[in-house]
């Protein structure tokens, strides 16, 4: 199976907050998209990993993802080692994806900054003839990278705006990770009760740059390539009128 889109997250949840609506969107477009995450959140604070690979299940049924792969690497201590490029080039070549997404690398958690190193250097690893996996070599043809710090301007945003239920939906599966007055487990930044509210806030400000109601966000290092001028202001000149 060939995919358009892949989401690689540190750990389970990682990619909903941040692409849930864009991977829904693209989904919805008849894109094929998957998630691939690179532990199985076993360190968290809340929940184990049975429950994390349940909700995590549970949440690419709703974003309409066809695969979702863990790569089982040690949670809390996702690197960039021989080993761990191995296994994301072995998925580069596999699914053959156009776009990949992932963390930016100004992050406070270390597996979110290695997450981001290790998808891109395994990306361009991947295009090497003489590392051998059996497969045929393969290059994505763009890295975009989300969860981005403060300030730092996004290059490209898309309109998610018709998309907030399954994102909501695919976040809300993590019930492990989320507010639960019921719950004796510690809190955490994403338990606290207003936590969804700040990630409306997040892409509602992206869409209010695009003039849409919610945005997503990402980062590109190089300058997109925009193959058809045309084609791609099509339909945007009418919405300049009111």
């Amino acid at each position: 199976m060939r995919l358009d889109i892949i989401a690689f997250g540190a750990h389970p949840d990682d990619v909903e907050l941040f692409a849930g609506g864009t991977l829904a969107k693209m989904a919805a477009l008849g894109h094929a998209t998957g998630i691939v995450d690179m532990s199985g959140g076993e360190k968290g604070t809340r929940g184990s990993r049975a429950q994390r690979a349940r909700e995590a299940k549970e949440a690419a049924r709703i974003l309409g993802v066809r695969i979702r792969e863990n790569l089982g690497l040690p949670d809390g201590q996702v690197e960039s080692t021989p080993r761990a490029r191995l296994k994301v080039i072995r998925v580069l070549r596999n699914y053959r994806p156009l776009v990949v997404l992932t963390h930016h690398w100004d992050d406070r958690h270390p597996d979110h900054v290695n997450t981001s190193r290790l998808v891109m250097e395994a990306a361009h690893h991947a295009g090497l003839a003489k590392i051998k996996t059996g497969q045929e070599r393969f290059r994505p043809g763009a890295i975009l990278y989300f969860k981005l710090p403060t300030g730092c301007f996004p290059s490209l945003i898309v309109d998610v705006s018709e998309f907030c239920e399954p994102r909501t939906r695919a976040i809300q599966a993590y019930r492990s990770q989320l507010f639960d007055p019921g719950s004796r487990e510690p809190a955490t930044y994403l338990s606290q009760p207003d936590f969804l509210t700040h990630v409306e806030n997040v892409h509602a400000f992206y869409g209010t740059l695009i003039g849409k109601r919610l945005g997503e966000g990402f980062y590109a290092k190089g300058i997109p390539e925009i193959p058809d001028l045309v084609e791609f202001f099509k339909g945007q000149s009418s919405s300049r009128f009111r």
